[in-house]
């Protein structure tokens, strides 16, 4: 693969804490992928905005809030909306398994809780991002 892997990490939601998110970024850029990362408390759709402006092959959006079945697919619908519904796009976080099935089935391709070796998350980005 020539061409970089590009990754978008996001905070949807009034999530405060970003220590896992930055943990992803840093796992990513050394497995030598390209990363960009949003910030706290950011909109579905500036998420969307910014993953079509930068061209990125996936979005990784992390949630500790509690509003994953309703912030996660939100984000799936708009870049769907707005055609780019091939960017890969995965979770992390808080999210308890009960609700990991309704997120699948909305869109988020994988989830990855607390304690995921990067060595994991790192394998299926590389898996499945279509370049």
């Amino acid at each position: 693969m020539s061409q970089k892997i590009r990754v978008l990490i996001a905070k949807p939601g009034l999530d405060g804490h970003d220590r896992g998110a930055k943990f992803v970024a840093r796992a990513l850029r050394d497995a030598g992928m390209e990363v960009i990362y949003t910030g706290l408390r950011q909109t579905p759709e500036a998420i969307a905005n910014a993953a079509i402006q930068e061209d990125v092959d996936a979005v990784g959006l992390s949630i500790l809030s509690g509003a994953h079945n309703t912030l996660l697919p939100k984000v799936v619908e708009i870049l769907k909306a707005k055609g780019a519904g091939d960017i890969l796009v995965f979770g992390g976080g808080v999210i308890p398994e009960s609700d990991i099935p309704f997120l699948k089935e909305n869109g988020i391709k994988a989830v990855f809780t607390p304690g995921t070796p990067s060595e994991e998350f790192i394998k299926f980005i590389k898996e499945n991002v279509k370049k």
